[in-house]
């Protein structure tokens, strides 16, 4: 299959690395030009504008946020430029709103749409080992599904776009919230001169023997939130996406409130290029250990 490739971040330059081991035609556009390089070197076609990513079977696109989206094109303009037919495959976590346009977008343009947010790090990434969760069109689903398989685990798939970025922004929220609820704890026992270690290691062993408690819990009892593998700015993106999925529903989620004035606290202190896991950190700078 002939595929582009729009957006070569911590995530999309691995993606876009495994479509090309699994014998797809890749072309790859990005704003710097040291990723579309890298993957030049690895056998990629360097698109010199998004529009040339936009030509073959399907283009996958993974972009920082709506913003970033909508300056590039993706949800107007540079539709009209596309192959016929073309399928577009969205992997990044977008607003619930924004993925309705889009969808609306490219039926206008005769395009199939797909929203696919993933659930993974960079590690997961290049390994093949992302969650999928796809909503789209059935048709076209099917079509891309060998392709999904070779980029993750497993693929979910429902009904409407829309839905998929709900899925993925509820998922990210548990995520924060743990995150939190982590640091709370570890910032309570360091403050009463209790091992976090210890803790860590007994209630991951029989309570909380999820991969988030595991792995990110790791993270905040080391402090090792350099490299960023998820930026803490893209969490507080994740989190506002929540609240304002909230909003739109009538749902109450006094939770991600409390969340949105951490994360702002932390970008406040110059941690937006942490690791989101840093917010686990905010406890313990408020509680002084």
């Amino acid at each position: 299959m002939k595929i582009g490739f729009i957006g070569l971040g911590r995530m999309g330059h691995h993606v876009a690395a495994n479509l090309m081991k699994a014998g797809h035609s890749v072309t790859v556009w990005n704003r710097s030009q040291a990723p579309v390089q890298a993957l030049v070197a690895q056998g990629a076609a360097a698109a010199k504008t998004p529009d040339d990513a936009l030509q073959g079977d399907a283009v996958f696109s993974m972009l920082s946020n709506d913003a970033v989206m909508r300056d590039v094109g993706l949800a107007g303009p540079l539709l009209a430029k596309a192959a016929k037919g073309l399928i577009h495959v969205n992997l990044a976590t977008i607003s619930v709103d924004f993925a309705k346009e889009l969808s609306t977008a490219h039926n206008k343009a005769g395009m199939s749409y797909i929203s696919a947010p993933v659930f993974g790090r960079p590690e997961m990434a290049e390994a093949a080992q992302l969650v999928l969760v796809a909503g789209g069109d059935a048709a076209a689903l099917k079509v891309m599904q060998p392709v999904f398989d070779k980029i993750g685990a497993r693929t979910v798939p429902l009904d409407a776009p829309e839905k998929a970025n709900l899925f993925k922004i509820a998922g990210n929220f548990m995520i924060a919230a743990e995150l939190e609820s982590t640091g709370e704890a570890f910032a309570l026992l360091r403050k009463g001169g209790v091992d976090p270690s210890l803790f860590h290691d007994v209630l991951g062993g029989r309570l909380f023997t999820g991969a988030v408690f595991k792995n990110y819990g790791l993270m905040i009892l080391n402090r090792a939130y350099e490299p960023a593998g998820f930026a803490l700015s893209l969490g507080l993106k994740d989190v506002n996406l929540a609240r304002a999925a909230a909003q739109g529903l009538g749902v109450t989620m006094p939770t991600a409130e409390l969340l949105k004035i951490h994360y702002d606290e932390a970008v406040s202190w110059g941690w937006q290029d942490k690791d989101w896991a840093a917010i686990g950190e905010v406890p313990a700078k408020k509680a002084g250990v």
